[in-house]
């Protein structure tokens, strides 16, 4: 039975298939999504980790007990996981174990564009590259195959397009398979497992071994198996393509002989160097890094083109291809068929048979308006940078990843240090034990500060850095699409766990100012932010709580009207940066602005536009 599935989708079936009986993840877009749809498959355990690394650390655990695991992040997790990473690919596993990193090219979501693949080389362990839907599933049972016989870690790779992008699938009913316990484990006879310098040393010609081992599999058995595969057409061109990428090749130049590769590293050299030798001209066509095309270089291939006419930076899209290949003239003779005709050359430049120039880039008839991101109408964490941003002179202000880093944008433009999940807390202990003279205040979430936050609070209270903490904790992981953390009490899959409460947590860590302030109550946010930043024995903790809109234990309140005859212009309301306020078509004459009006449909009832209206021209909505 043939379903439609998205990339996530398609790993989450096709890691249940392969057996997959523990996972655990840390949310992050373009990879969340997989352990929901996973989580919901019978017979299996998925749990959403505190960060990558504690993820990874996890699935090697039910790894080495004889279970076929997973985990799951974004690129920039596997970061926070490398260190276990490059030290399992030492120790090997005993039950299938593959780490799915989604890649984000484009940056849409992330704070950089990395490449995931070159872990797969650093760390000399497999990589897989899916290009659809189809192959995500079908992979994920191989991949852990692969690992299995081979006792290595296994990358799989994916991207935003494969990951958000639906396509077929032979997709298959889920059977009544029951959790099964691991056997009682088994101790080795020799050490493997306990990576110590002297075993290391030891280890290390044996994953050169595994590696050599990988790279004949994948000239071999992956052929076979359809992961690596030749598509023989005119052999005037060929070209070596992996991921997303084949797709837009194979639209592209539909005529020309392709590479096709599944697994990119380790790479079927012997098998492209065959292939190279049969076609003209040899291009390599791949998202992001010139990863194979470097490899293919270094094993003196012959390649024309790569990335000298293809982008380094940004996702692919067929408009960047289409222009690659144009520039290259590799579109020669009128040979190759381009959408509805022929390309040819015509007065030194390409057209079509029909006396149309190529598209090189896609051009909308309008120009679209900006629309940059807002903290949602009735988000907790507004009253809080609207405080923040009328003390900002006084302050250094360290950010973090999460919703909240959003209070870097107009209207509140109040967060100076932005860098990477748990970085804030350890930036403005930095800052100041190096002479800083401003306060500082940094900001955290609650689901940011379980992951990455404990330990540079840890650090500032031993240190006694004079900083203030603020925890923005809306009792959920809000950025990603509300998952549950150790501070909201429910697990991934929906059962009821210990809450874990952040003000005991940094009371227990020796933290002695401790404030918790109403979310929303303007007032009391100043005064708590003025007496925190007075603190002069280490670290002051304020945890602002408030829940998300999206959760249920946000309280929906009687919402908002603006009463015309009091308000007079001012623009106060518009500087706590909520949608549900607008220009209305009354202008006040004395000043010649237009006058406030709200949204009925966008509010919520926050109360925060109230809070901060000088003439109470705000009031709610009398209900009846």
């Amino acid at each position: 039975m043939k379903r439609l599935l998205s990339g996530n989708e398609a790993f989450a079936l096709g890691a249940w298939e392969a057996g997959v009986q523990y996972a655990a993840a840390y949310p992050g877009t373009p990879s969340t999504e997989i352990l929901e749809n996973f989580a919901r498959y019978p017979g299996v355990k998925a749990e959403w980790a505190s960060n990558e690394k504690v993820a990874l650390d996890n699935a090697i655990g039910a790894s080495f007990g004889g279970a076929r695991a997973m985990a799951v992040m974004k690129h920039v997790g596997v970061n926070v996981a490398a260190d276990s990473l490059m030290s399992v690919s030492y120790t090997g596993v005993k039950g299938g174990l593959v780490l799915i990193s989604a890649d984000d090219p484009g940056a849409f979501s992330s704070q950089n564009e990395q490449d995931n693949r070159q872990y797969a080389r650093f760390g000399k362990f497999p990589c897989f590259d899916p290009s659809d839907s189809e192959e995500a599933r079908q992979f994920m049972r191989v991949a852990m195959e692969v690992s299995e016989q081979f006792k290595t870690p296994v990358l799989m790779r994916s991207t935003t397009r494969l990951s958000h992008s639906k396509s077929a699938v032979e997709a298959t009913v889920p059977d009544k398979r029951e959790f099964q316990p691991l056997p009682p484990f088994e101790r080795e006879t020799e050490i493997t497992r306990v990576i110590l310098p002297a075993i290391a040393r030891q280890r290390h010609p044996v994953i050169e071994q595994r590696l050599l081992d990988v790279a004949q599999w994948a000239e071999t058995t992956a052929f076979e198996q359809g992961i690596n595969r030749i598509e023989w057409n005119d052999k005037t061109l060929g070209i070596v393509t992996t991921g997303i990428a084949y797709q837009y090749a194979h639209e592209v130049l539909p005529h020309a002989s392709i590479f096709k590769l599944g697994m990119s590293y380790p790479l079927p050299l012997r098998a492209i160097r065959d292939f190279a030798a049969q076609v003209e001209t040899l291009i390599v066509l791949e998202e992001l890094d010139p990863f194979v095309e470097e490899q293919l270089k270094a094993a003196g291939i012959a390649v024309a083109h790569g990335k000298d006419i293809f982008p380094i930076c940004g996702e692919l899209t067929l408009a960047k291809v289409r222009k690659g290949v144009v520039k290259a003239e590799l579109i020669t003779n009128g040979k190759w068929q381009m959408a509805n005709g022929e390309w040819q050359m015509a007065n030194g430049e390409w057209q079509m048979a029909n006396g149309e120039s190529p598209v090189t880039d896609y051009q909308l008839p309008i120009t679209v308006p900006p629309r940059p991101p807002a903290l949602c109408p009735g988000c907790p964490h507004r009253a809080f940078f609207y405080a923040l941003s009328r003390n900002k002179r006084k302050v250094v202000i360290p950010g973090d990843i999460g919703c909240y880093s959003m209070g870097v944008l107009p209207p509140f433009e109040a967060m100076d240090m932005l860098i990477s999940m748990g970085a804030g807390i350890g930036m403005g202990h930095g800052f100041k034990q190096a002479g800083g003279q401003e306060g500082v205040v940094t900001i955290i979430g609650d689901s940011t500060f379980f992951h990455a936050g404990m330990a540079p609070l840890a650090s500032a209270v031993y240190n006694k850095a004079n900083i203030v903490v603020a925890v923005l904790d809306n009792r959920i992981t809000a950025m990603t699409g509300q998952q549950h953390h150790p501070g909201t009490g429910t697990t991934l899959q929906g059962e009821e766990g210990k809450l874990i409460d952040i003000a005991e947590v940094v009371r227990a860590m020796g933290v002695t100012y401790v404030e918790e302030v109403n979310a929303w109550d303007v007032n009391a946010l100043n005064k708590a932010l003025r007496a925190a930043l007075q603190h002069e024995d280490g670290p002051a903790v304020l945890i602002v709580r408030g829940a998300c809109v999206f959760t249920p234990h946000f309280h929906y309140q009687p919402r908002m009207r603006v009463d015309l005859e009091k308000c007079v212009a001012c623009g106060a309301c518009f500087r706590v940066g909520c949608p549900a306020i607008l220009k209305s078509d009354v202008i006040y004459p004395t000043n010649n602005k237009p006058k406030s009006s709200i949204d009925p449909l966008l509010c919520t009832g926050c109360t925060v536009c109230m809070q901060v209206c000088p003439t109470q021209a705000i009031a709610p909505i009398e209900e009846g």
